[in-house]
């Protein structure tokens, strides 16, 4: 640590800038909770309603829970910080508790415990379905697992019904395009959910997929559709794992999100992507980088600063 010399002459240690900074930024950050809970305090005086009660009657749908989950991360109650863990099956005892540790009126809490129920089930769901896509992403696809396999045959039927593939290992895999022959390896970064992504909007949205396909076959700004489709359900992933996604499910679910719900989002994005990558008339496939990136960072926007945030194909022209 530097010295410096006082103007008596003796030395000093000087306290490093960086040292300085961080003491400064806790400092604002106890002065910043002081004033939240001076704030809580006086609004429950006028109000006579807790700070979750406030948020229920005040906002409606995904914003409701976002802000229910960020309240309930807050709390000075160990007990209430803990909620956002709670089981299902334990969602109304849950709920009592909250009303007895924050004093909430009986007969003031019948929209309460409705929209509680609701915001504690979508966090929980949320939570549950992000483990059950991380166990499909690091499900390898297995040429010798007969369902991996029926999968793939179906996506194929899915999008070429009028075209017989002659071989499993064949070059006819690129007409949907997979890089090789053999499409095994094309999902070694997202495992089997891949797959399942594609399968699905094949399947339920097989006039859109087919749609998709045929302009990925376009003489000018032509892509390889399911290797697309793979980078895709990367980046439905990075959403979901990173909370982005936690909008959107509150908006569009009432109630807990399954696999299929995650399939949708999918489904939204590859469709949304042709769109933006025939708009954006590339010189080629080196350009899919770049594109891919601006088109995150539309997504990404949306679900970050639009509180309604749907990404759903029925809100797509």
């Amino acid at each position: 640590m530097p010295e410096h010399a006082t103007s008596t002459g003796r030395k000093t240690r000087r306290m490093p800038v960086q040292t300085q900074a961080s003491i400064n930024l806790i400092d604002l950050l106890y002065k910043i909770t002081l004033l939240r809970c001076f704030i809580k305090w006086i609004l429950r005086l006028v109000t006579g309603t807790c700070e979750l009660q406030r948020i229920t009657q005040k906002y409606k749908s995904g914003v409701c829970t976002v802000k229910i989950e960020e309240s309930l991360q807050r709390s000075k109650f160990s007990e209430i910080r803990q909620m956002i863990e709670v089981e299902p099956e334990d969602i109304d005892a849950a709920i009592q508790q909250i009303i007895s540790l924050k004093n909430i009126s009986f007969d003031a809490n019948s929209r309460f415990i409705s929209c509680m129920k609701v915001c504690l089930e979508q966090i929980h769901g949320y939570d549950s379905l992000f483990c059950t896509i991380e166990e499909l992403r690091v499900e390898t696809y297995n040429s010798c697992n007969g369902n991996h396999e029926a999968l793939l045959l179906k996506l194929w039927n899915l999008l070429q019904p009028e075209n017989a593939l002659k071989e499993r290992v064949s070059r006819q895999w690129g007409e949907i395009g997979f890089q090789g022959t053999d499409p095994k390896t094309d999902f070694r970064g997202m495992g089997i959910l891949g797959l399942k992504n594609l399968v699905y909007f094949a399947e339920v949205h097989n006039e859109l997929a087919r749609k998709t396909l045929l302009h990925s076959h376009h003489p000018q700004y032509g892509y390889s559709y399911a290797i697309v489709g793979i980078n895709l359900t990367s980046m439905a992933y990075e959403f979901m794992s990173s909370g982005l996604l936690r909008t959107h499910f509150f908006n569009t679910v009432h109630g807990r999100p399954n696999v299929n719900h995650f399939n949708e989002v999918f489904s939204y994005l590859m469709f949304e992507f042709d769109k933006f990558w025939m708009k954006s008339e590339p010189e080629n496939v080196m350009e899919f980088s770049r594109i891919r990136d601006e088109f995150n960072q539309t997504v990404e926007a949306v679900l970050k600063y639009v509180p309604s945030a749907k990404l759903s194909l029925d809100n797509s022209s």
